[in-house]
């Protein structure tokens, strides 16, 4: 749908959104992604925060001392070390659920290509096309 939207040239329509609206867009996006994520470490001891505290104190404070590493990488490092030499018991990716040593195998879903089929995914797709022309 994207690729349609750019060859008809609808993707200059979204120069007609303020700025405002965009920032609030992103901004609504990032506090979903956050409160989605809280599930993941709620409940699991003053350590877990602790961490949690940290990486913040990390991404937030590497960038005064120097732009040449992201923050985010040198966080994810120093927690992980950290994690690892105190032997801190905290949930890992492993915790969560399996990781197969193997790529998935790609298969197309069995679904019947009918036109109710279509009109159910339409708006999901026109609405994923959308946010993918604001994004961009």
């Amino acid at each position: 749908m994207q690729i349609l939207m750019g060859m008809l040239k609808r993707g200059r329509f979204i120069t007609f959104l303020p700025q405002p609206v965009m920032t609030g867009f992103v901004n609504a996006l990032a506090i979903l992604i956050f409160m989605a994520q809280l599930t993941h470490f709620s409940g699991k001891g003053w350590v877990m925060y602790a961490l949690v505290v940290l990486t913040l104190l990390i991404i937030y404070s590497v960038p005064r001392f120097t732009k040449a590493v992201p923050s985010a990488l040198v966080s994810i490092i120093v927690v992980s070390v950290l994690s690892i030499v105190l032997h801190l018991d905290v949930r890992t990716v492993g915790d969560m659920g399996d990781i197969t040593p193997a790529l998935p195998v790609f298969h197309l879903p069995q679904l019947p290509f009918t036109l109710d089929t279509l009109l159910i995914i339409a708006p999901y797709s026109l609405s994923l096309a959308v946010v993918g022309l604001l994004e961009s």
